[in-house]
């Protein structure tokens, strides 16, 4: 997997690089919204993009790159007001990531874009993510073709709605759902829209049949993640 880091910091440029690299990817360094222009191809397979860049933003990157191809972005940025976040994931970025992070955290949302986006053709999948219809985090695990779920093999009832919010939040683990995307692509048994207090109830009640799983994240001001716990 070809990778291209568009950040300005030698030092956090040279870690990441190095990082990276020791896990199997391919990874071209840049400092620069016009070096990047002019080294990116439709050949990468993730952008890792700075916000602030010495010769622009990386807003107008991001924007610039979503007019030419659907190459996965993952913001890496210190700004981390929910404005920033939310116009980043609105311009079609696929995470944001506030600094500083833990490089364990970056290589798993990494991991988690690409397997997203690529499914099995991913080199980083993980072998559980390879049976494309059994999604597991943590101590839960779904089922899409048997539509069944459960925690530590406990087996749970859910709602259509509970399911497919849940459907949702695990075939995108460990990137941050907006609210306002989630709702776009949920409906109810009447083909109605979903509202804004009908997803909070559902969420609500979704983590209580989960058994209180700390593995739905909120993302205070923007939406929700699914994510790994310890």
């Amino acid at each position: 997997m070809k990778i291209l880091l568009v950040e300005d910091d030698e030092t956090i440029s040279f870690g990441i690089r190095l990082a990276l690299v020791r896990k199997g990817y391919e990874v071209a360094c840049c400092s620069g919204m016009e070096e990047g222009r002019s080294m990116f191809s439709p050949e990468f397979h993730l952008v890792l993009l700075d916000l602030n860049l010495p010769d622009g933003s990386g807003y107008d990157f991001c924007r610039w790159l979503k007019e030419r191809c659907n190459t996965p972005v993952i913001f890496l940025t210190v700004r981390d007001d929910v404005k920033d976040i939310t116009r980043g994931l609105d311009m079609g970025a696929d995470d944001y990531i506030t600094k500083p992070f833990h490089i364990a955290v970056l290589e798993s949302r990494i991991q988690a874009v690409l397997r997203r986006v690529f499914g099995e053709n991913a080199d980083m999948a993980s072998e559980n993510m390879s049976a494309s219809h059994v999604l597991v985090c943590g101590n839960i695990r779904l089922d899409k073709k048997r539509m069944q779920v459960s925690v530590e093999e406990k087996a749970v009832t859910l709602t259509s709605l509970e399911y497919r919010l849940l459907l949702m939040l695990m075939e995108n683990k460990g990137c941050i759902l907006p609210r306002s995307r989630i709702l776009d692509k949920l409906w109810d048994a009447d083909r109605n829209f979903v509202n804004d207090n009908t997803l909070t109830v559902a969420m609500k009640r979704l983590r209580e049949k989960l058994y209180h799983t700390t593995c739905i994240a909120t993302v205070r001001g923007i939406g929700y993640r699914m994510e790994e716990k310890e």
